[in-house]
């Protein structure tokens, strides 16, 4: 997140939760908050990611996203033939989404990346939701968002870049980029870029695909 009062707030907020051992606790407190007039989401742009909206397949299958917040990018993805599941971790974030989007057909639900059930869909986007955990939670996040991924289906995974080798708070690494390919999962491409913010801010946009029974017989 870049640097503005509000998100230096959730930086703070973030970092003493994790310190205290409850890595996604404060993202309901901080969404109801919000819902109260009290604080600003400081990601919720109420409109699709721009680093989505042109780089997301077409098709007709299911797609799911991760950490939907208040719904755009699920919308989006619905609005491009895809039968969606969209899930968050907070209450508030997922009855605000429902409230935005009442005949979508998005089916906006209330999880937890951490403890997910067994699900597998066609895509799966992963945008800015594995960032925002460090250490275990973040390795166990990763394996959570693969392990989504039915047999031939996609992954794409949008982040901060971080430049360096040391994990930390709000962006990924190159190599933790990288770990997303396991368990069949496959890279097909992997993007380091610049956004159009000023400054512009270095970005991942990572595409991953599952191998299936036949690609691995030839």
């Amino acid at each position: 997140m870049e640097s503005t009062p509000e998100r230096a707030d959730v930086r703070r907020i973030a970092a003493e939760a994790v310190s205290a051992g409850d890595d996604t606790g404060w993202f309901e407190p901080l969404y109801s908050a919000a819902d109260r007039g009290e604080a600003t989401v400081p990601w919720a742009d109420l409109t699709p990611n721009p680093m989505l909206i042109g780089h997301a397949p077409t098709g007709t299958g299911t797609a799911l996203v991760v950490g939907c917040g208040y719904g755009d990018d699920a919308q989006y993805l619905a609005s491009l033939g895809w039968r969606v599941t969209a899930f968050d971790i907070s209450p508030t974030a997922v009855a605000t989404a429902r409230r935005r989007f009442p005949d979508s057909g998005v089916d906006f639900v209330v999880a937890d990346l951490l403890a997910l059930p067994d699900w597998r869909f066609d895509l799966v986007v992963e945008i800015y939701t594995v960032q925002t955990l460090i250490g275990d939670a973040r390795d166990r996040a990763v394996a959570a968002v693969a392990g989504t991924v039915d047999a031939g289906g996609q992954l794409l995974v949008i982040a901060r870049d971080n430049p360096g080798h040391e994990p930390r708070l709000w962006d990924l690494t190159e190599t933790e980029i990288a770990s997303f390919a396991r368990d069949g999962l496959e890279p097909v491409d992997i993007e380091r870029f610049r956004d159009d913010e000023q400054p512009p801010v270095p970005r991942w946009r990572a595409r991953f695909r599952r191998v299936t029974a036949a690609d691995s017989n030839g």
